[in-house]
Formats: C-alpha cells, sequence, structure tokens
C-alpha cells in the first residue's frame, strides 16, 4: 500500500528565531492588489500565513500599519491544531487577537468541537464563544450529535487547559442530563482542579450510593480528592485521598469514614497509608498500613478495602541500608530494622474463623550475596524477631517469644553452554528465647539443621522441520539430590513456617517448608525431564511438556502433616503447554498418585485472543473429595467493528464514518467463578460496553462472595463522553482486574478521577 499524504493545520513551522512582530507575512490568491509596506488585497483562493497562524478565505486584505487581517467569504482561520470557520473574520497577527463571527470550531488537542454566534480571540490561549455548543460527536442519523453540551458563553483557556461554561447544559440523546450554572471541563486529560462527575451506583450491602468528587490538583507533584458520599441504607459519609511526590519521597493517605451507619448505629472507617522514601544516600523507609472500624466493614465495604487478603489487614514498616561492596566482598549488604503488624476480622460465625500470623515486633536483621575466589558463591541471612499475637487469634495461649535465626549457603556453579553442575551446602540455625514453656517444659532452646545437594541440568538440541517451519526440539532433563538429617522439631514453636504447595517449583527446593522454624528431612532424589519446540526464525517457544517425580531412600519423619512418610516415589507431576496456532494457548498440569493410580489434582487452561479487544478464556482446577472450579472469562464484540478494524477500514484511523456518523460497536465482558462443589457462582463480574466513537457506555454487575451462603451485588453504569469526561462509577480497573487480556476500548494519558466537570 502506498503512502498517502494530507494537508494537516496541526504542524507548526520551524522557528526561525524572530520575534512574531518581525517574522514575514506570505499572501498569495487569484489576484493580489496593494500599496508596498503598507496594506495588501487578496481575492479569489486567498491565503495568509505568518508563523503558525494561517488565513484562508474567499477575500482578504491586510494592514501592515496595525497588524491586522480581515477576512470574508468561506474563512478558516488555524493556529496550532486549533481551527475557526466562518463567513467573516478579522485578526491582529502578532498577538493573535481577534474574533470570528457566526463560527464552527475545532480543538486539536481533544478532537472536539463546537458553534457560536461570536468567537472572541483574546490571545494565542484564550478565546471566548458566546452561544455556543460544545461535542465530539458529529450528527447522528437525527440530525444532532449523541452528545451535545451547550451554554450562553464558554471560555477557553488553553493554557490552564480549562474551558467554562456559564449557563450550560449537557444533552445526551437530545435529553438533558446535566446542567448548572457555571460548569468546567478540561480541554485535554491533563489533571485540573474542580468538581468531578456524580457518581451514582447501586450496591446490595448500602443501597443507592450517590457521591460527587471534588479534586484539587494542589500542586504537579500533589493531588487531593474529597468525596462526599451519600448511601441510602447507611447515611452520609465522606472519602478523602491525599497523594504526593517529592524529590526523596512520595506517597498516599487515603480515608473513608462513614460517621454514623443506620444499620450497625456506630462510627466506621477505613485508613489507608502508603509512605516510601529515600532518607539519605542508601538509606531507604517505607511504611504501609491498613486498617478499618470493625470486623464486618470487609463485607459491608469489599471494594473499600484495597487488599489481597481482605479479612487479614496487615500494618508494616522497614528501615533498611545498603551496602556496596561491604568488607572487601564481591557482593552488596543489607541490614534493616521492621515492624509487623495484623488485623484479623473474624467475625462471629465459628465456621468462618481463620488463622491468623504472628507479629513481628521488631524485626532486625542483614543479608547478603556474595560471588568469591574460585567460581565460589554464598549467601547468608540472619534476623532476630519478636513474635506477638495480634487480636482476633483463635489460640491465644499460643507460643510468643524472640527467636533468632541464621541461614546461608556455600555453591559452586559450573555451567557450560549444554550442561551445569551446582554443588551446594546449606544450614539453617534457630535460637528461641519463649514467653510460655514448650510441649517440653523449656522456654528455650536451640538447633542447627545443614543440608547437602547437587543439583544439574543439561540441554541437548537438535534442528528439524515440523508442519512446514523449521524448528528447534530440544531434551532437558535435570536432577537434584538433596540430604537433609532428621532433627526432631516437633517442640519448637512454628512462627512463621508452613508447607510448601506441591509443584514445578517446590520439587526442586530442597526444603517441603517456607520460613525458618521447620525443616524437613530428606534423603531424596528429583528426575525432571522437559522438552521444548522452538521456532527457529523467531526463537518463539511452539510447545513445551514437562515431567518430574522425587524418590526417597529413607523415610521423611519432618512432614507438612506430622505422619511419617514413608513412600518412596512421591507423585508425578506433569505439565504441557503449546502455542502452535498463535492465536490460541493451552495449558495443563497434573499431579498422579501412582500407588493409587489416579489425580490428585488437574488444572487446564486455554484463551483465544484472534484479534484486538477479542479474548477468550476458561480454565479448569480440581482437587479430588476438596475443590472443583470452572472459570471463564471473556471480552468480545458482538455488533460492529472494533476501533483496530475501525482504524484500518479508514484512510486516516478515524473513529468515525466519512459521512459523519458516529458507529457503534458493542461488546461482552465477563469473569465467572463456579463452584461445582457447591453448584454456585462464587465470584463473577458480568457487563457490555457500547463504543459509538464519540461516547462509550458501560454497564457492568459484580458478585462478590463473603461468605459460604452470601455475597454483595454491586450494578455500575458509567458514560465516557470523549472530549469532555467520564460520568459514573468506573468499572475499568474492575474489569482489568479480573478479566485476562482485557484491553481499554480508548486509552486516556490520565485516570478519569483527573477529569473535572464541575466548577
Amino acid at each position: 500500500m502506498g503512502i498517502v499524504l494530507r494537508p494537516t493545520d496541526a504542524l507548526r513551522p520551524p522557528p526561525i528565531g524572530l520575534r512574531a512582530d518581525d517574522r514575514p507575512v506570505f499572501v498569495r490568491a487569484d489576484e493580489l492588489r496593494g500599496q508596498p509596506d503598507l496594506m495588501v488585497e487578496a481575492l479569489g483562493n486567498a491565503e495568509l500565513r505568518r508563523a503558525d497562524v494561517r488565513v484562508r478565505a474567499e477575500r482578504l486584505s491586510y494592514d501592515q500599519a496595525n497588524d491586522t487581517a480581515r477576512a470574508e467569504g468561506n474563512v478558516r482561520v488555524s493556529h496550532e491544531g486549533n481551527i475557526f470557520t466562518g463567513p467573516e473574520a478579522q485578526l491582529r497577527l502578532a498577538r493573535f487577537e481577534g474574533f470570528v463571527v457566526s463560527p464552527k470550531f475545532t480543538i486539536g488537542a481533544n478532537g472536539a468541537f463546537g458553534t457560536a454566534e461570536r468567537i472572541d480571540i483574546l490571545d494565542a490561549d484564550r478565546a471566548v464563544a458566546t452561544m455556543a455548543t460544545y461535542t465530539s460527536c458529529p450528527p447522528d442519523g437525527s440530525g444532532g450529535p449523541a452528545w451535545l453540551l451547550s451554554a450562553d458563553r464558554v471560555q477557553l483557556d488553553f493554557n490552564t487547559n480549562e474551558g467554562i461554561a456559564e449557563g450550560a447544559v449537557l444533552r445526551f440523546l437530545g435529553v438533558p442530563i446535566l446542567g448548572g450554572p457555571r460548569i468546567s471541563f478540561p480541554l485535554t486529560d491533563a489533571r485540573k482542579s474542580g468538581w468531578l462527575p456524580p457518581i451514582m451506583a447501586l450496591d446490595s450491602s448500602s443501597g443507592f450510593v450517590a457521591a460527587v468528587p471534588y479534586y484539587w490538583n494542589i500542586a504537579p507533584n500533589r493531588d487531593a480528592t474529597i468525596t462526599p458520599v451519600v448511601r441510602t441504607r447507611r447515611g452520609p459519609g465522606v472519602d478523602g485521598e491525599f497523594r504526593y511526590l517529592e524529590p526523596t519521597f512520595g506517597g498516599q493517605v487515603r480515608v473513608d469514614w462513614l460517621p454514623d451507619d443506620r444499620e450497625t448505629h456506630s462510627a466506621r472507617y477505613a485508613a489507608t497509608f502508603d509512605h516510601t522514601q529515600e532518607i539519605a544516600e542508601k538509606w531507604g523507609l517505607q511504611v504501609r498500613s491498613l486498617r478499618v472500624s470493625d470486623d464486618s466493614y470487609w463485607k459491608d465495604f469489599p471494594n473499600a478495602v484495597p487488599s489481597q487478603t481482605r479479612r487479614l489487614l496487615t500494618t508494616d514498616a522497614i528501615l533498611q541500608r545498603d551496602f556496596a561492596r561491604a568488607l572487601g566482598g564481591g557482593g552488596d549488604w543489607t541490614v534493616y530494622a521492621a515492624a509487623q503488624a495484623w488485623q484479623a476480622l473474624q467475625g462471629s460465625d465459628p465456621e468462618s474463623l481463620m488463622a491468623v500470623p504472628y507479629q513481628r515486633l521488631p524485626q532486625v536483621g542483614a543479608r547478603t550475596s556474595q560471588s568469591l575466589q574460585g567460581g565460589f558463591k554464598t549467601s547468608f541471612e540472619t534476623e532476630l524477631n519478636q513474635f506477638t499475637n495480634p487480636g482476633g487469634v483463635l489460640d491465644s495461649g499460643r507460643l510468643t517469644g524472640l527467636r533468632w535465626h541464621a541461614i546461608g549457603d556455600l555453591s559452586w556453579p559450573y555451567a557450560t553452554p549444554g550442561w551445569s553442575l551446582t554443588p551446594k551446602l546449606a544450614f539453617n540455625a534457630a535460637s528461641y528465647s519463649l514467653d510460655q514453656p514448650m510441649a517440653d517444659g523449656r522456654t528455650s532452646a536451640s538447633r542447627i539443621i545443614p543440608t547437602a545437594s547437587l543439583d544439574s541440568g543439561w540441554v541437548f538440541e537438535r534442528g528439524t522441520g515440523w508442519l512446514g517451519r523449521n524448528i528447534v526440539q530440544t531434551l532437558e532433563p535435570r536432577v537434584l539430590y538433596a540430604y537433609t538429617p532428621y532433627v526432631d522439631q516437633a517442640n519448637y514453636p512454628i512462627f512463621d513456617s508452613a508447607p510448601k504447595d506441591f509443584n514445578f517449583e517446590s520439587i526442586y527446593t530442597e526444603n517441603a517448608f517456607s520460613g525458618i522454624d521447620r525443616v524437613s528431612d530428606g534423603n531424596q532424589l528429583t528426575l525432571g525431564l522437559t522438552s521444548r519446540v522452538i521456532d527457529a526464525s523467531s526463537g518463539a517457544e511452539a510447545l513445551r511438556l514437562a515431567v518430574v517425580q522425587r524418590v526417597r531412600f529413607a523415610d521423611q519423619r519432618v512432614t507438612p502433616d506430622g505422619q511419617v512418610q514413608a513412600r518412596r516415589f512421591s507423585d508425578v507431576l506433569a505439565y504441557g503447554s503449546t502455542t502452535l496456532i498463535p492465536t490460541l494457548s493451552l495449558d495443563a498440569s497434573a499431579q498422579y498418585d501412582p500407588d493409587v493410580q489416579e489425580l490428585s489434582r488437574i488444572i487446564v487452561g486455554a484463551r483465544y485472543s484472534p484479534g484486538p479487544f477479542r479474548t477468550l478464556s476458561l480454565a479448569y482446577r480440581q482437587t479430588p473429595d476438596k475443590t472443583e472450579q470452572v472459570q471463564m472469562g471473556w471480552q468480545w464484540p458482538i455488533y460492529g467493528a472494533t476501533p483496530a478494524e475501525r482504524a484500518r477500514a479508514d484512510t486516516g484511523g478515524s473513529t468515525r464514518k466519512s459521512g459523519g456518523e458516529c458507529r457503534g460497536s458493542l461488546y461482552t465482558v465477563g469473569r465467572i467463578n463456579y463452584s461445582v462443589n457447591d453448584s454456585r457462582v462464587t465470584d463473577g463480574v458480568l457487563g457490555l460496553e457500547y463504543d459509538a466513537g464519540c461516547w462509550i457506555g458501560r454497564v457492568v454487575v459484580e458478585r462478590l462472595s463473603t461468605g459460604l451462603s452470601e455475597a454483595t451485588t454491586r450494578l455500575m453504569i458509567q458514560l465516557e463522553l470523549v472530549g469532555l469526561s467520564r460520568l459514573g462509577p468506573s468499572p475499568l480497573q474492575l474489569l482489568k482486574d479480573n478479566i485476562p487480556g482485557y484491553q481499554l476500548l480508548r486509552e486516556r494519558s490520565s485516570p478519569a478521577t483527573s477529569l473535572p466537570f464541575y466548577d
């Protein structure tokens, strides 16, 4: 396809180093008249240009003495991408000051346009339109644009990125939906202070929710949002957020406050604090905290708790110092002091109670990784922790106290392009001083547990052809031998250890536990084999198959379930993935028990993405006698063309038809988690998105489980007027977090909350 060149008013001429008054004026037309150095008159296809100001008309004249141009008949004035057209105009070029009668105008920054009885151009950055309209939509089939802002007077200030409409009414599909004596709107996506569009939603927990946020652009590096909120079931409240970014520190503070909840007859709140700071060179501080007023807050306001574990909220702080090449070694050291506390939201239902981790008040430690002479490598970590019980602990008498630990290893990795060998010696040492006696009556104890391992891997390759493609096939065996002697740890407390999930990552580790307090004994060999098919030209992986199993040469006595593991062969893990079809990716993993000849766990996933804004994913997970789940997510057009398809169809990538009508595209989006065991949908998101080119409508319903038989449902309706603002609660982050491969229909350079609407 050949390159198509088209004229544009958005391009600026290069600077020539002259003042505006001294820059030359170029005039051309079918006929030119005038007096040298005084005036010139142009008739027929007339055009006048100085620097980035261009005036076209049927007739125009230029008075050099007062630098004034007058134009009549099909006038078109363009400056820095902004275009004004009308029957008559007058303009002082150097100041870019004048007026246009009965103009139509286009704003280059956002593509929006409008009409007026008259527009007065005050200077290069300011203009005032009288009896004006403003929209980004061309007329639809009924003769009017889909959305239209009309006002008695509109002030445009491109320097402050603000438009102010006085006596304004906003109409959507001909119906007035908003009005006010003074409405402020942005001319670009840049931030500005002002009232944001009102937010209205339905929530099964709070009823009808209405909020009108106020955005305060305090400085380029600081802003705040204050949001009065009314919930019909719970009463009025206020939410606030403050963000800051300084040269050496930054963060945000958020508080949601409900002074009198009509349902609980109490004050309720959620407070979030996140701060990161560089105190001095190589000194860093990070503080994070999330707290709520009561145990039921996460159920009543699930979307106000920004945590992956909504019932377990953390407060932690860490101060650390990095030392580069300390002590003459070949690596860095880090020393740190930290504290961690928890708020557990337990509730009153005995079936929903959960185990709560220990608090660390305080935690002090140091760690390093060093490269030594002769190719040796070593790592070392030591910590001193004071473990305490937070509120909400099921067993308030569980052991608390002080623990010092040290872990380290020395390895000698040797690698060639075809194989590698890594012998390693490691140790795990811990000493306890407890507040209560252990089962054997002691309040203090120490132990050290060594581990020796040998890890080796090979890579064999061969070139061949498959399905008409040149490929590289690999065969990659891996062997890990690990020996850890048995040390009785039954009486020791468990402060931070937990069993590792049995998967492809954990099977190639020496210890079956995470944390410090438990170290599994073992005399075992892990054998794995991986084969890959790689496209020889692109290097992309088209197929991967893997299988791995562990062989025990002795009984394992320190186990996750406390029972001696006498099996010599572990479960077999198998994995496969493929992208042989470029638009389709498949992956599956299975855990097979050879003793009973049954699958212990299976996970199967597929994702089909034939193009932009088209994605469909399906996953199935099963653990026999425990869980069985199906998850499905999608984004798919069901009517009309996608933005990418419209861009290819239109020469300039426009989202509008050449006839001026908005094209409509309807998408369905969603994610569903279905529990086969419980025969119910545990969580789900369902929605529709309609992209009309100049406006986007979204309707999204979210169902969020808050218990075995409880759930919160929320309805969000959003109207995005392109070039103006977004009205209603935004479901965009919800869709991005829940739908794999989800794409925004319209990318913005700043978030919707930075688009003030009311002044």
